[in-house]
């Protein structure tokens, strides 16, 4: 899927932050959890929100690469791992730790953090169905032929309506 796809699926700040808050309600009874890793980049912004609703000081990243140009996705690097004190956490295979990420779209990147954290519990805002089997829990699903526009991917700018870009 890439960005020139006729489905978008444009976030607003605002939009993305409410989404946030929707993740933190249904963690809430999920837990409890010790610490959260955040895929970087994607779950960062989501991460610092949810760690504030849950009270969770303790958070840690794993940095995946997988868009290497933005618009196709390549071969996934793990550029940083995740430290060895979270991984040591709970049960050694990660009880206790939220793992979180924006979206979950083919699952390949949840696939590996999955098998560093088999026992951790996983959390996006967003989700396709080719990544859906690969977390637990998340906020909205969208089609897997649909590009999300992401606050911080975007500027101000017109939007055609969606009968102007269809063909019937």
């Amino acid at each position: 899927m890439s960005p020139t796809s006729p489905k978008a699926f444009p976030v607003s700040w605002d939009q993305f932050h409410r989404d946030c808050r929707a993740l933190a309600w249904r963690l809430a009874s999920a837990g409890p959890f010790e610490a959260i890793v955040c895929i970087t980049r994607g779950g960062l912004v989501p991460a610092a929100i949810v760690a504030r609703e849950l009270d969770l000081r303790l958070i840690e990243s794993v940095c995946i690469a997988s868009y290497h140009d933005y618009k196709n996705q390549g071969e996934l690097q793990v550029l940083k791992d995740i430290a060895p004190s979270i991984k040591a956490l709970g049960d050694g295979k990660g009880q206790g730790v939220l793992v979180i990420d924006d979206l979950t779209d083919t699952g390949k990147t949840a696939k590996i953090v999955r098998d560093m954290l088999p026992n951790a519990h996983f959390a996006a805002v967003y989700a396709k169905p080719a990544g859906r089997p690969l977390i637990d829990t998340f906020v909205t699903e969208v089609s897997q032929d649909t590009w999300i526009y992401f606050p911080w991917d975007m500027g101000l700018a017109y939007q055609a309506p969606i009968r102007e870009g269809s063909a019937g």
